[in-house]
């Protein structure tokens, strides 16, 4: 977190992570393409010929808060490649939170288990202590025949304190859902850590309805939850 009370901004960094192709660089894409065009900066993406995120996507999303001050939200994923570890760490720098993007099916188990332990060394060798930084499990490709049955997601969740979304990103589905719990998870982090709440007088809600207010929430279960304000075209 970066707060400058000087000219009254609070920057949050929220870092997609997981092994290549399982979908971080989608999810990104998802978001930005939910987002009001007013609300979103230049999603910045540098691909290799493989066509796997090389270096980080970039997403800014800001608002005004009551109090004053400008909020600023910056997505981030981390290059899948084994290669790419130093890259990685990089990326990790300062997260506020981290959504692990895992590949639902079977298969991709072993592989799923590797870049888990890789976050963990990662987080370590930077100086990001893991259990003050959220992390957010998405089971991503749930449409796929190989995928883990819900009954094997529940076990994953009874297993580890994470909380555990399941996903189809390359339909949207489970993209903004995700995108809420890691940012509900970062805020109640921070504010018990630094009172953003009295320090900045901006409220969980408030937060939170500001970003997602902003999106596109058709068809996801946050819908109802953040109507459109009247006079707002769709």
């Amino acid at each position: 977190m970066q707060l400058n009370h000087a000219q009254r901004e609070l920057t949050l960094k929220i870092v997609y992570y997981g092994p290549g192709l399982s979908g971080k660089t989608t999810n990104l894409r998802a978001i930005h393409a939910r987002a009001r065009p007013e609300a979103r900066g230049r999603l910045l993406s540098v691909e290799t010929h493989e066509d796997r995120t090389l270096f980080f996507d970039l997403l800014p999303v800001f608002f005004t808060s009551s109090s004053g001050f400008k909020v600023k939200l910056k997505l981030f994923t981390v290059p899948g490649q084994v290669v790419h570890d130093a890259t990685r760490r990089v990326v990790l720098q300062n997260a506020d939170a981290v959504a692990f993007i895992a590949d639902s099916r079977r298969s991709a188990s072993a592989e799923n288990n590797a870049y888990w332990r890789k976050l963990r060394a990662n987080m370590r060798e930077i100086g990001l202590d893991a259990t003050q930084v959220p992390v957010v499990i998405q089971f991503n490709k749930r449409d796929l025949p190989d995928a883990q049955t819900d009954a094997e997601l529940d076990e994953a969740r009874k297993k580890g304190g994470e909380p555990v979304v399941g996903a189809v990103a390359l339909r949207g589905e489970g993209v903004m859902e995700t995108l809420h719990v890691l940012l509900q998870s970062a805020w109640r982090n921070l504010d018990e850590r630094a009172r953003l709440s009295r320090n900045i007088s901006l409220t969980e809600k408030e937060f939170l309805t500001h970003i997602f207010q902003q999106m596109d929430l058709t068809g996801t279960s946050l819908e109802s939850l953040y109507p459109i304000p009247a006079g707002r075209p769709r």
